[in-house]
């Protein structure tokens, strides 16, 4: 997308909330239908010329002393985006001990787990959501979810997050017929502004350069320099035998996660139900579209394990055995800044002159997400039947002011982070030591490594990149903080920053071609019973298929089984999940023209 075409988008995303702050007449349907609503009466009394203050802070908020325990409760927190089961330990479970005298018991939403505690009648205290579609909504029509209205709880214990967040409450209200039972993550405050990269191609940047830096301009090109890679480091740090990629399977939803994110990070195309839209054209392309991104990038993955280049363990192994091998430097490429450098960048490996950088094929478009005021669609909610409810709203709150937000990401205050005297964020030593190694021994009082107290709940409040107003004109993404612009600190560093002309992966991403992912109101609609058995089968066909087919032997093989998958999938009732499908198509075009001020 040019460089003109994202500006003009961006300003007319401002414009409509510019209005619908102001109440003009381009304010959105769903505003209009509801300004009655809790929720929009929040955002008409709160919002700031920009739609949201910044100048609330916690100190404002209602004395917690009468809520909180004498003696410890445990919380149990039903959490769709765990990928751990258990009490929170660690620094981040002391933090809950020390100041609300709660430990959080952490219930992964494994096979059966949801339908269990749906029949029970009883969710959980916390309950956060995967998508805020139709579990979410079966959920909020049975009555499982408390009322942030009731008895006053939002306003009463959750002050920050109403004077903040109005439109994402806005969201949430329409969603449920006017109610508010939570709010979506990620929440922004400028409307305008995009997120920083993920879809980054980390890539060993050391064995790149060892190679020469030959061309990677496709997928087939990306797959020999892997092959080459290995050749040259056919070991990790342990003497384990090393791969391209290495994949684990717990977050696969309707489909194989990293091959649906592969297409995301090539084509710059939205995973889509069963599916990627693409933002920019506003087209969706079924997963099992002959030549489409779905099996196009399946055979990437093929390809990778017919050379020897993918973990064979992928399946298997879950999401610890994948961290683990990119923290040793077992897999070579990930697709994802998060599951890559993220885990590999040490200031070990990068004395020893290694790192990951992004080293995009030339041909992709990675997608790119404008931030959104009306927050995302993993949801954050309190069960209804919990004894505690003000409790659990303190707690939330806690999470969405600037505090909460820096410390579930980098830890505990003044521990791991400060603002000077400037008001800039800065890393202690400690931070910045757990910040590149997860491994890292926490001190001050706090027991364990940074990983095993890390925030367990794996969502998140504000959105990493939206402004920190404790800090001065920063945000929570510690790599735009003044503090951490600075010299290359390593000899690789500077090579890949001399190699691309840029200083930060996310400046060197945006100037290459990508497209851009508005922010609007759309939500998934929810599906009948009919149609959700249906979904559901034809979700397992396509998974496990794509799993044998990762696997396949020859290409032959590898075609059968794709044919086999097709064949499967219409007869479980594939097609009308995708005319389902090419109808929310047409909500999220109608959703982002409301948001460009334009209709196409």
């Amino acid at each position: 997308m040019k460089a003109k075409k994202i500006v003009s988008l961006l300003l007319a995303a401002a414009m409509t909330v510019s209005m619908a702050a102001c109440g003009g007449s381009n304010q959105t349907s769903a505003s209009k239908n509801n300004s009655n609503n809790a929720a929009g009466d929040a955002a008409d009394e709160d919002a700031t010329e920009s739609g949201v203050s910044e100048e609330t802070s916690e100190d404002e908020a209602e004395d917690l002393a009468d809520i909180i325990p004498e003696e410890t409760v445990t919380l149990d927190v039903f959490d769709q985006l765990a990928n751990y089961s258990g009490e929170q330990i660690g620094w981040f479970g002391q933090i809950m001990l020390d100041k609300f005298n709660v430990k959080l018991n952490i219930i992964p939403d494994s096979d059966g787990v949801y339908e269990t505690r749906m029949e029970s009648g009883n969710l959980g205290d916390l309950v956060l959501w995967g998508n805020d579609s139709d579990e979410y909504q079966q959920a909020v029509s049975k009555g499982m979810l408390f009322d942030w209205n009731e008895d006053d709880i939002l306003s009463d214990y959750g002050p920050y997050i109403k004077q903040n967040m109005p439109y994402a409450l806005e969201k949430n209200a329409n969603l449920s017929g006017g109610t508010v039972y939570g709010f979506g993550f990620d929440v922004a405050r400028d409307a305008t502004a995009r997120q920083d990269f993920m879809y980054t191609w980390d890539l060993r940047w050391d064995l790149y350069k060892e190679l020469g830096y030959p061309e990677i301009k496709t997928l087939d090109d990306m797959v020999d320099v892997l092959g080459q890679m290995k050749e040259i480091c056919p070991t990790d740090d342990n003497g384990k035998t090393t791969y391209g990629v290495s994949l684990f399977n717990d977050w696969d939803g309707n489909l194989v996660m990293f091959v649906k994110s592969t297409a995301t990070a090539y084509y710059g195309y939205d995973e889509f139900g069963f599916g990627l839209y693409d933002p920019e054209e506003q087209v969706f392309h079924p997963a099992l579209e002959e030549n489409g991104p779905y099996l196009t990038c399946l055979k990437f993955y093929n390809n990778l394990y017919q050379k020897g280049l993918l973990d064979p363990d992928s399946q298997t192994q879950g999401y610890d055995g994948m961290q683990e091998d990119y923290q040793n430097g077992g897999a070579f490429l990930n697709v994802f800044n998060f599951l890559g450098s993220t885990f590999y960048n040490s200031d070990s490996h990068a004395q020893e002159g290694k790192a990951m950088y992004p080293c995009p094929p030339e041909d992709a478009t990675p997608i790119c997400y404008g931030q959104n005021i009306y927050g995302g669609n993993r949801i954050w909610s309190i069960g209804a039947k919990t004894e505690y409810p003000e409790l659990c709203m303190a707690i939330l709150n806690w999470l969405s002011t600037p505090e909460g937000r820096m410390t579930a990401e980098y830890g505990p205050k003044d521990v791991c982070w400060y603002y000077d005297e400037n008001g800039k964020t800065q890393f202690t030593d400690l931070g910045r030591a757990a910040k590149t190694d997860i491994s890292t021994q926490m001190s001050d009082g706090y027991s364990g490594t940074f990983d095993d107290g890390s925030f367990k709940m794996n969502n998140t409040t504000w959105a990493i990149d939206s402004l920190n107003p404790d800090s001065n004109g920063e945000t929570f993404n510690y790599r735009k903080w003044e503090s951490f612009a600075t010299d290359a600190n390593s000899d690789i560093e500077q090579d890949w920053r001399d190699k691309t002309g840029f200083a930060t992966a996310d400046e060197y991403m945006g100037s290459r071609p990508y497209k851009l992912s508005l922010g609007t109101t759309y939500s998934e609609s929810t599906k009948s019973d009919e149609l959700t058995v249906l979904w559901t089968q034809v979700a397992e066909c396509i998974k496990t298929n794509s799993w044998k087919a990762i696997y396949a032997k020859t290409d032959a093989e590898y075609d059968q089984i794709v044919a086999d998958m097709i064949s499967q999938a219409k007869d479980y009732g594939y097609d009308e999940c995708i005319a389902f499908q090419e109808n929310e198509a047409s909500l999220r075009k109608a959703a982002e023209n409301e948001v460009k001020g334009t209709i196409k």
